[in-house]
Formats: structure tokens, sequence, C-alpha cells
């Protein structure tokens, strides 16, 4: 039942389908999984790290209790959540105080946490959006104070001035004007008043593989110069729905680091206090800025963060070198004929603030030497994208080619960590190498190096060793790669010899990719086949290629980007071994799981609320922390601040080939390096395509991030003690515990 809401997008009701299995069942394992990964999305991670940041709480709660003391006592919380600044205002004397919630298990928590704090009486909760509160429908008349925190690391991307817009119109009282004096409950304000927005220009070698395919030659394949690959940030102009143009990281933990390539400058200011600078917001015209470079580097991204004025005294800043709970808001930079710049050189972009997002586009490069904008800017896709039909959007993409005037520039929208892996050279080297040593055991006569393809660098023309007519008498082997999104795979697959390659990518512009990626190589039309297309039942992608026939190698996707082990992967393992040839081979073969003990407060205060006091004497933690979730996912390990107290162990095997290796359940020791308390178990893979040939998830190429169990409560270690794991396995379910 739950499952079957949640893919329907009831998120809240599978959620509390999932909650209530676990309530009544807590050893059942499925449901245990199906709760924590719905978990994620109900409440998102970043409630528990900003109820534990005490400094902006702190100052929030100082903000609101000048406010209220000043006059301001009917107030209105837009955007609740646990209801902890409904909860300040309460407490600094406030006479009524109103709070609204769009998500159910958001609402129902703050009705538990206010009971839990005694204020239910003084609270009033609705379970709706703030912009269809109505007087004297849901709240008997206006309020003198908004207070609200639907900020994003975009600053406007939850929607702030949306909702304020409406609050000034229908929800608050007049505002004070400058000549006027008396009490503060006569008129309106908002909490925050005002932000300033910030950015910088930076080189960053995570963000850039993450958004940027920075290599032609994957594994002797050659990447057409016809097809440009973008990121959702970029291509941010969408039909159907609105995509944030941004993307965000915490900047002080980015692996690898970054490096500032122009001073912070601003980009703009807003004032929340004002309704006609609000509604000017999304029809102002796009304002040009222009920044002095001051060190020589690669433009990979514009930097965006904020300061929230909260009022004249009290304020936040989400900036990368603050300690802070926020990530940043990343514009990475696409489009530009060449990266480099240097001092001297302008970075000069257009910021406007359409559609209620923040966004910069037009990132160009003035160079004071040449006195123009190199490469092109993002200007001219924009211009692109808003032309009418297909037909004139090809034309003019294919206009834009200068090196094959005639061919159509396909443009093919891929996730980050899609992006990622097209720049993971080694592992396409790694299953091209695997697949073309399965491929000569199963043809010991022939020998599949003389059927390669080879990628000229020099003219970008790729030559192929295949000749059809020698080979049509004899049957192709029969690959299938099923790897979730976009897979260069089955591509590389078709450049050793006899092989039919099947691809299972399902959208329409990943397919066309396909195409001309395999068209540029010089491919036989009919080489590469989508697997979709000829199965009936989409939930039956495993059966055999014809009725007569079986494959030679399948490739299975065993891994998640965030770190954890497919759902139902054994299964599918298990349904392929039945249609392999003999001496075919699913890859990876088999995987090792790999952990380490560590301490990391880090993590602790990403995963659950630390007692009372950081929430400033309210009680919230016990409520909020039913949702804390012992798996966090989609880590970067090599920064995430932690101190190791072992060296890396295997944890367990997962064998898709010979299963009867697998153990479900075993014990695991741990030799201690290093005292203290260790309070989580970072995990990682190898996946051994064949004995020789290996691919590492926390290697700095990897597009997967690395995943960790939060312990309940922390272990005290001695160095030189040995821990005992108990780690058990149950279908894509892994649980790693402490045995005392």
């Amino acid at each position: 039942m739950g499952e079957h809401l949640f893919r329907m997008g009831f998120r809240d009701e599978a959620a509390g389908y999932f909650h209530k299995a676990v309530k009544l069942n807590p050893d059942f394992s499925d449901a245990k999984e199906n709760f924590y990964r719905v978990a994620n999305w109900l409440v998102e991670r970043w409630h528990f790290i900003m109820l534990n940041d005490t400094k902006r709480n702190t100052i929030y709660n100082a903000a609101i209790q000048k406010a209220v003391c000043l006059g301001s006592k009917s107030v209105l919380d837009i955007g609740a959540g646990t209801g902890i600044l409904s909860m300040f205002a309460k407490k600094a004397g406030a006479h009524s105080v109103y709070a609204c919630e769009l998500s159910k298990t958001m609402y129902e928590l703050a009705c538990d946490v206010v009971a839990a704090n005694q204020m239910e009486a003084g609270i009033k909760l609705l379970h709706m959006k703030s912009l269809d509160v109505e007087i004297p429908k849901h709240i008997p008349e206006r309020v003198s104070l908004v207070v609200t925190e639907t900020v994003d690391a975009g600053l406007f991307g939850e929607g702030i001035v949306e909702s304020l817009i409406h609050a000034w119109e229908h929800l608050l009282l007049q505002p004070k004007t400058g000549g006027e004096n008396g009490n503060c409950e006569k008129f309106g304000k908002v909490i925050p008043a005002s932000a300033v927005i910030f950015g910088m220009a930076v080189e960053c070698a995570q963000i850039r593989r993450h958004h940027r395919v920075g290599v032609k030659d994957i594994a002797g394949i050659c990447l057409p110069t016809n097809v440009k690959f973008q990121s959702p940030a970029y291509s941010s102009v969408d039909n159907e729905e609105t995509i944030e143009p941004y993307t965000t990281e915490k900047m002080s933990r980015v692996p690898g680091g970054y490096l500032a390539l122009t001073e912070c400058f601003e980009i703009m200011t807003v004032d929340f206090n004002n309704l006609e600078e609000l509604k000017g917001l999304a029809t102002k015209k796009p304002g040009k800025i222009g920044v002095p470079v001051i060190k020589e580097g690669l433009l990979d991204a514009i930097v965006v963060w904020f300061v929230l004025q909260l009022d004249d005294e009290h304020s936040l800043s989400t900036s990368p070198s603050e300690e802070t709970c926020w990530e940043q808001a990343v514009y990475p930079v696409h489009d530009l004929a060449d990266y480099w710049i240097k001092p001297e050189d302008h970075v000069m972009m257009e910021v406007s603030c359409q559609d209620c997002y923040l966004r910069i586009q037009g990132v160009s490069v003035f160079s004071s030497e040449h006195k123009m904008d190199v490469g092109k800017s993002f200007a001219k896709n924009k211009d692109l994208l808003s032309l009418g039909n297909e037909a004139e959007l090809c034309s003019a993409l294919a206009n834009l080619q200068t090196s094959k005037p005639d061919a159509m520039e396909q443009t093919c929208v891929l996730e980050s960590t899609e992006i990622a892996l097209l720049n993971n050279i080694p592992y396409h080297e790694g299953f091209k190498m695997a697949m073309r040593k399965v491929l000569s055991s199963l043809t010991p006569e022939k020998s599949c190096q003389a059927m390669e393809t080879h990628c000229q660098d020099s003219d970008m023309s790729c030559e192929s060793g295949q000749n059809n007519s020698e080979q049509s008498a004899s049957e192709p082997f029969y690959v299938l790669d099923v790897s979730e999104g976009f897979s260069l795979l089955p591509v590389i697959a078709g450049t050793l010899g006899q092989v039919k390659p099947y691809s299972s990518v399902e959208k329409d512009q990943h397919r066309i990719t396909l195409d001309l990626i395999s068209e540029a190589n010089h491919f036989p039309k009919e080489t590469l086949e989508f697997w979709l297309r000829h199965v009936e039942d989409e939930s039956a992608v495993l059966q055999r290629p014809k009725s007569d026939k079986l494959w030679s190698i399948i490739i299975l996707d065993v891994i998640e980007p965030s770190g954890l082990i497919q759902q139902e992967i054994m299964e599918k393992a298990a349904i392929s071994r039945c249609l392999l040839q003999s001496g075919g081979k699913i890859f990876p073969q088999y995987v090792l799981m790999f952990g380490l003990l560590v301490e990391s407060q880090t993590l602790v205060e990403e995963s659950s609320v630390q007692g009372t006091a950081r929430t400033l004497g309210l009680n919230i933690a016990p409520f909020i922390n039913q949702f804390q979730v012992p798996i966090r996912v989609f880590l970067d390990l090599p920064s995430l601040p932690c101190t190791p107290l072992s060296e890396p162990v295997e944890l367990l095997r997962l064998d898709l080939m010979t299963p009867y290796l697998n153990t479900s359940n075993s014990e695991v020791k741990v030799h201690i390096c290093k005292s203290g308390q260790v309070t989580a178990i970072p995990f990682w893979y190898h996946m051994y395509l064949d004995d020789e040939i290996r691919l590492d998830t926390s290697s700095e190429v990897s597009h997967w991030k690395q995943a960790a169990v939060v312990l309940d409560t922390p272990v005290q270690v001695e160095v030189g003690e040995v821990l005992v794991l108990n780690v058990q396995h149950h279908k894509s379910n892994v649980s790693i515990t402490v045995k005392r």
C-alpha cells in the first residue's frame, strides 16, 4: 500500500503507512527500509541541521522578542515547520499567534510539538499554504508581524516573494511610513526585514566534473561536436515545470576545495517590508554586472549567498566563510569558448528574478587585451529556448554549429551524477576491458582487438574495424545494459566486434544522443538497439534478447549514486543468471562493501536534534527525531569532518554470479587505532567486473557518493580494542550494528 502511494506521489500518506508498519513491528526490515527512504522526503535533513544551529535560533528569537516587546502582539508564522518561530513569539508575549504549514507530516509534527510545550491554547496551527489563508475565515484580522524562514540557498526558491506579496495585500496591517510614530501594534512588519545577496566567481574541479563534460574521447568513443551536454541547473527554462536554475553545495566542505577568482560582489538587495519593491522584482529588467578578476584560473561557477537582515540589529549570513547550517547556491558556467580567466579580465553576467528564482545568465568574459567578449554567452541559448517551434530551434542550433554547418545540434540534459559518470574515464575503460575479456573467451579463435574502434583525435573521425559482410554469417553476441540513466556502455560494447548491444535509456533525447554518437563513430545504423522498445512490460526488463537466444553480458546497476545498494538488486541478479549463455557474465560479478569507524559530530547533528539546549529550551527533539534515519546518504567522504578511529575493513560481499558465496549475517572484527567516540560508520564499495578489474566508489573520479550508518548512541573506544560489528544483509537492505 505504502509503496504504491509513494510511486503515485502521495509521499505524506505513504510515509504514514510505513511509519505505522515500523511502530507495529520494529523488526520488519522491509517496512524500515521503505520508511527510511521516504523519511528523507518528508522531513528533509536540513530541519535537523537548522534546529541544531543554536546561533540561528538565538538570533531569530532575539529579533522576534524585540518586535513583540515593541508592540507587534499578533503574529503569523509562514512555513512553520516544527513551529519553533511561533513558540518564540508566544514566549515573547504575543497575544495571538497563527502558523501555517503545507506539509501534512510537518503540520502534525508541529501540533505535537506545540502541545508538548503547553502552548496549544495560544498558537493556532493551519494545515495550508499562506496564499490560501483568508480573513476572517482562518484568522480573525490582519496581523502586525509576519515571521518566516521560507528561504533556500538561492534566497527566493521557496516562494518568499510570492507569499509576502500576498501577506502584505491580505494578511498584514499597513507598514509604518517614515514620519509615523506610535505603537507597532497598529502597523505591519516582516521578519526578516531585508536581504543582501552576494556572489563570487570560483574555480572548483568538483563543480566542473558534475556540470561540464570535459572529455572528447571516452574509452575510444568520440563525442561529436554537435552533441551538447548540459546539467539541469543550466537548462532551467523548461516547459513542464520550473527547475531551480542553480544547484547547492556547502563550499567549505566541497571535495578538493575551491579558488576565489574575484572578490565577493553585491548582486542585489531586497526589502521584504516594501510591497512595491517585491512586486517589481519579477518584472524588473535583468541587471548587468561586471566583476574584475583577481586570480587566474578556470571559471567554473558563480557561487551565491546572502545576509538576512532580521531587523536593524540582528542578521544571519549564509557565506561559505561562516560557521553556518546553510549551503550556498551554485550557478555552473557553461558554453564559453575559453574558461581560463586572468587578472585584468572581467566576468560579465545578467541578474534577474524571474519565476521567483534568482537567475544569473549571460555569463561571459570581457578580456581587456582583445576588447571583446570571449566565448558564447548563456544569452544565445536563452534566445534559442524561447523560439516557438522545434523546427526553428533545430535550424537555429544548426546555424550555431561552425565546424559542420549541416549537422543538427542536439542538447542532452543530464543529471549532475550522469555528467560526472561521463567524466569518469576509469569506469568506462574498466568496462571496456572486462567486456573484451568475456567476448574473447566466448570466441577464442577470433581476436576482439582487431574489431575495435579507434578514435583519431586529429580529425575527430572514427575508423571502425567492423567488417559486416565477413561476420554476418555468424550470430552476434547480445549485450544488455540495464544501468539507470544515461549510459555510454552499449556504444562501447558495439566497438568490440560482432556485438548486438541494447541500451535501456528511457528518454527520447538520450536515445537521439546515443544515435548521434553511434553515427559519429561510424557504427552501422542497426548496431545499437533500445531495449525498452522491445519489451512490452517495463517491469519485466530482464528477459531473453530473442526467444531462442541468451545474453553474453548483462550490466546491472548495483549501487545508487546516493551510496546505497540498489533495491531488488539480488532478485535482478537471480533472473539475469538464468538469461546468460554459457560463459556469459553479469557485470559487476561481485561487490565488496568496506567501512570504517569514525567520530563525526557533523554526522550526528545532521541526523538528529541534540537535546533541548540547541532549541533554546523548547521541547522539539523527541518529536522530530522520530524521523531520524540511521543512514546518511550522498556524503563526500574525503571532505567529511570526521576523525577515523579504525582502518577500513571489509563488511560484506555481494556476489551476483555465485550466490552461494553470499552470507545474510556476519560478524566483523574491527581493530581500533585511535581512542575516541564512534558516532558513525561510513561505507563504500569495490565493484569487481572480474577478479582483476575493480571500480572504487570512493575514488576522487567516482560519480557515486558515499553513505554512513549513524549510531543511536556513541560508543567509547580505546586504542588496541577490538569492536565487533554485526552486518546483516536482507534483499538490498544492509544493517550494521555494534555488538556489545
